[in-house]
């Protein structure tokens, strides 16, 4: 089996021009009560991810960069603007499309893996297609593609705790890439490994992002993760600052 993925572009290229965000956020609030008043986390953030773009959100501890994140993936609701994943506004959706459209359009890394225990790598990257309702053995076949992709391919019948820590961050991700999103959403995804691991972990995406053409969002406190990006955005007072773009970065 080729362990080279590719996807079909052609089909979800934007039908005008200004439309080609694969992701996006306009004037994007989110507040909480604490303590009798108002707390807010984010203000008016905007946002615009391009297809095959990868961009770093970076931010002080606190600062918001993970509640950006689940708004930005639909886990959360925002308290004013909107988020469009794909050209659709995910306040304009029910619950089971809103289901349906990160399941087909969007990946989630976390800094903890999050894998089922009792499932082997290829059953935990398997998943989100079951749930999707695929048929297993296609599930199956396709889990076993994207493992071989990330270098997995004769670790995909072990369980989590048969696996290093590096090796159990790229099942996550080959779960993440599973179902070709468009875009894969990351927190602190090396968060947890010794610099060796996270540099490899650097260059798989790298290659990922080169022969699959997903966009990468990523919130890191790493400098070397985030200098390897094409953006990096500073969330600073609830609202995201360029810090650089790649043509400008040497």
């Amino acid at each position: 089996m080729n362990s080279r993925v590719e996807i079909d572009t052609e089909q979800a290229q934007p039908a005008q021009v200004g439309e080609d965000a694969v992701l996006a956020c306009r004037q994007l609030r989110k507040c909480y009560r604490q303590g009798g008043r108002d707390l807010e986390v984010l203000s008016g953030v905007e946002l615009e991810v391009k297809r095959g773009e990868k961009l770093a959100i970076v931010g002080a501890s606190g600062s918001g960069k993970s509640t950006l994140l689940n708004l930005l993936g639909g886990l959360d609701t925002p308290s004013s603007g909107e988020v469009r994943v794909a050209g659709r506004n995910l306040a304009e959706l029910n619950a089971n499309e809103r289901g349906w459209l990160r399941n087909s359009n969007l990946g989630f890394v976390y800094q903890f893996h999050h894998l089922l225990n009792e499932f082997s790598a290829l059953e935990n990257v398997a998943m989100p297609l079951l749930i999707g309702r695929r048929p297993v053995a296609e599930a199956r076949s396709e889990a076993e593609t994207i493992l071989k992709a990330v270098g997995l391919g004769e670790r995909m019948e072990h369980k989590p705790s048969q696996l290093s820590g590096g090796e159990r961050q790229r099942v996550a991700i080959a779960r993440a890439l599973v179902t070709r999103p468009a875009c894969v959403l990351m927190d602190e995804p090396t968060g947890n490994l010794d610099r060796a691991t996270a540099a490899e972990i650097h260059k798989l995406m790298n290659r990922l992002n080169q022969e699959m053409g997903i966009s990468f969002v990523i919130v890191t406190h790493d400098p070397d993760l985030a200098a390897a990006l094409d953006r990096c955005l500073h969330l600073i007072d609830g609202q995201l600052i360029a810090d650089w773009h790649q043509g400008d970065h040497v």
